[in-house]
């Protein structure tokens, strides 16, 4: 099984590789590409700009024709995945497969508590998680954590995962069915959050979004034959 994966943080590489080694998926068989620039690119335009779109959707088709598979980890970059009618393989977009596994585990009547770090990305979440948990019955609460952004900006990493399984215990106690973390780089923490909330896993994008693109490359090899 091939997987490619298009990042905009060079760091979520090790984080994709380590939930495709849990999950039995090799490591020669990822390939990652960075493309800082196109995050970049956004952020100084102020949107997601057709020309920019155009472009993050070359990149992808130029990797979906060497894989099984696509995954977009980048949230910003996101949106384009909607657009890629035309790929020859599944294009999965990791913040939507997690807010779909949340929902999911949060249906009918549970609640979904989204760790997210960066304010920037408060309202994307927001919208993106509701609309999967309407869906489900389930309702969504973003909590603003931050501290686990100015730890994790100013590479302080131990601290970081630490306030990441704080804030997951909390959520826990206050009620949350589910907690999904809102940025990939959140994923290492998971195991912290785990101890700290008494075994409760929460839901991180890395596991949701190779668990979805192995399901439709099995799907679709089930199809062929």
């Amino acid at each position: 099984m091939r997987i490619a994966f298009l990042h905009t943080i060079d760091g979520n590489r090790q984080v994709f590789e380590h939930a495709a080694t849990e999950l039995g998926v090799a490591s020669d068989a990822l390939r990652h590409t960075v493309r800082v620039d196109l995050r970049e690119a956004v952020d100084r335009a102020g949107t997601f700009t057709p020309e920019l779109k155009q472009q993050t959707r070359a990149c992808l088709l130029e990797l979906a024709a060497d894989a099984e598979a696509v995954v977009v980890t980048c949230a910003t970059l996101g949106p384009v995945v909607a657009e890629m009618t035309d790929s020859p393989v599944p294009v999965v977009r990791a913040d939507a497969a997690l807010a779909a596994s949340a929902a999911e585990s949060a249906k009918n009547g549970g609640t979904i508590a989204v760790l997210c770090a960066a304010e920037a990305a408060l309202e994307s979440n927001r919208k993106l998680f509701a609309g999967h948990a309407s869906e489900a019955r389930a309702s969504v609460e973003i909590v603003h954590v931050p501290q686990v952004w100015a730890t994790f900006r100013s590479g302080e990493m131990q601290a970081c995962y630490q306030a990441i399984a704080a804030a997951t215990s909390d959520a826990y106690a206050n009620g949350a069915t589910v907690v999904a973390f809102a940025h990939p780089w959140m994923a290492p923490a998971a195991a912290l959050a785990s101890a700290a909330s008494e075994g409760r896993q929460p839901l991180d994008s890395a596991r949701a979004a190779l668990r979805v693109a192995m399901q439709r490359v099995n799907r679709e090899s089930a199809d062929i034959h």
